[in-house]
């Protein structure tokens, strides 16, 4: 099977890992891909944005799959694009899409079918949204209302916190529409689930680390690290966050005539009422998928195509005993203006199959490997127990060595 994977992070080189490792496997195409991902075919250098050109490639390549990675290209459109001609595609169509894309249109799915979350107010300027926060006197929960890179929400602890980010988040390109959310107390998790547009495949429950400092302190990031399975969620719990919250929402969209193929991230606060919805994402997280990718067992080639074509079988995956643990490697600077260019040393000597390497802003230059980006690397360990997993990333993340490197010491040792 000839495969064309869209995106540049660590969790696209975890996708081509992943796919390379398929009896059905063939070739692959990655736009624009990274260093990890050319381990396993060709990066071409296509602008994202241009759907004609990209279509034009996957005809002209014989692609039999696209697998899409990051969230705009799906917003954009380029799941129909490709569809259109006749290419199967994993990841939803931008209607469908939407899901992530407008969060004020995931609260009106989730209000339709009933589906538990916080209570949220939509307003269409920041002026609408600051009177109302004024009016109220109390914090609020900060969204804007389309993508943002991952930063487009600000849980304030106070009224003047709720207001620098209504001033900060409206005056983006996202936050044309802003949410104020009320703020729910719980531990929060990742479920991701593979659908093919009736059904779900639910993958190892994951808990992401978003703040930059250690003890969840400093500025929101795309993710510093990740921790999979979750033991707090037991069997019982699982299938009540799949039926309850996630189906019915998969269920509304294909009655809308929109169904969703792809996988459907749900990030889930866990409340002494039960379990919340925060959000809903289109693709697969990162750095989730670099911890929950490698706690996969079967062919994971053919269920994405199963789901592109709406024909999944859930017995074709099957879950890996033990955990995983995902380090994320930051140049200096992140999540602002990252240092760039600095020579990457270490990660060649890496030899060991407990421990995996992915890559994201790293770049080939002349003195070879070298920063590219913000988030640099994810070391992946695992281990049949949590202390292992983690023991085994952490000994990785400190051999391996570039100027200004940060990390946060406490993935997975709460």
């Amino acid at each position: 099977m000839n495969v064309l994977l869209i995106g540049s992070g660590g969790r696209e080189h975890a996708l081509a890992w992943k796919i390379a490792r398929s009896s059905h496997f063939t070739r692959l195409l990655s736009v624009p891909g990274n260093t990890g991902t050319g381990r396993y075919g060709q990066n071409v250098p296509f602008p994202l944005n241009d759907l004609e050109a990209l279509v034009d490639l996957g005809q002209r390549e014989d692609i039999n799959l696209v697998v899409v990675g990051p969230d705009n290209p799906l917003a954009d459109g380029i799941a129909d694009a490709f569809s259109a001609a006749g290419i199967p595609t994993f990841g939803p169509k931008a209607a469908a899409a939407r899901i992530e894309s407008s969060k004020s249109f995931a609260k009106e799915i989730m209000a339709a079918t009933g589906v538990p979350t916080a209570a949220a107010h939509v307003f269409d300027s920041p002026a609408e949204a600051a009177a109302f926060a004024q009016q109220s006197g109390q914090p609020w929960v900060v969204k804007a209302d389309g993508l943002a890179l991952g930063k487009g929400v600000v849980v304030a602890d106070d009224l003047p916190a709720t207001l620098a980010a209504i001033a900060r988040l409206g005056a983006t390109p996202a936050g044309k529409r802003l949410l104020l959310e009320e703020r729910l107390e719980g531990r929060e998790l990742s479920v991701m689930a593979l659908c093919d547009g009736e059904r779900l495949l639910p993958l190892p429950t994951a808990r992401d680390h978003k703040r930059l400092g250690e003890g969840d302190t400093g500025p929101n990031t795309g993710g510093m690290g990740v921790v999979a399975p979750v033991d707090e969620v037991t069997p019982a719990l699982l299938d009540q966050i799949v039926n309850s919250c996630m189906q019915p929402v998969v269920n509304e969209l294909a009655a809308r005539g929109t169904p969703f193929r792809g996988v459907l991230y749900a990030g889930v606060i866990l409340t002494r009422a039960g379990p919340r919805i925060l959000e809903f994402n289109a693709r697969f997280g990162d750095p989730e998928a670099q911890a929950v990718l490698p706690l996969l067992e079967g062919d994971f080639l053919e269920v994405l195509y199963d789901c592109a074509v709406g024909n999944l079988h859930p017995e074709t995956l099957r879950r890996r005993k033990g955990y995983a643990v995902c380090v994320v490697l930051c140049a200096e600077g992140y999540p602002g203006k990252p240092r760039t260019g600095d020579p990457i040393r270490g990660v060649e000597a890496v030899d060991d199959e407990q421990v995996l390497i992915f890559h994201a802003g790293t770049a080939i230059g002349p003195a070879g490997l070298c920063t590219a980006g913000g988030r640099v690397i994810g070391v992946t360990g695992l281990g049949s127990t949590l202390a292992r997993a983690r023991a085994r990333a952490y000994e990785i993340a400190e051999r391996v060595a570039f100027e200004g490197k940060h990390y946060r010491k406490d993935i997975g040792a709460e």
